[in-house]
């Protein structure tokens, strides 16, 4: 038995979370397109805003390594980190508060926001 730790690189795991993350924007696009009635529409656009955001940061998930000029890059693995943050905090807050139709359920989404607004500008600023 070997005693080598095995690691995954940031490319493994932001393919893995991106591919998964991807596939889980489009399943909820396609509720909300298709099975999510609210009595409200503001719920349903927030809800819509959510899954928008979702898409969109799971396709720059899987980019992040080809941007960044690497997987063991360590702008790959913190810009990964904040867009991962993200996504769950703003499009999970959005898909909560759409769903059971209360704003309170939304207060991440700042949180998540900061976070990937973190993402984009650590792709802009950081080198290594």
């Amino acid at each position: 038995m070997s005693s080598e730790k095995v690691t995954m690189s940031a490319w493994q795991w932001q393919r893995i979370v991106g591919g998964i993350s991807g596939a889980a924007s489009i399943g909820a696009g396609a509720y909300g397109a298709h099975g999510f009635r609210s009595k409200d529409q503001i719920y349903q656009k927030i809800f819509d805003t959510g899954a928008r955001y979702h898409l969109i940061h799971s396709a720059l998930l899987l980019a992040v390594p080809t941007i960044c000029g690497g997987a063991s890059k360590r702008s790959a693995r913190i810009s990964g980190a904040f867009i991962t943050c993200g996504m769950i905090l703003f499009s999970g807050s959005c898909y909560l508060s759409g769903v059971l139709e209360d704003r309170k359920y939304g207060k991440a989404a700042p949180y998540g926001g900061f976070s990937l607004i973190a993402g984009w500008l650590s792709l802009a600023l950081l080198r290594k």
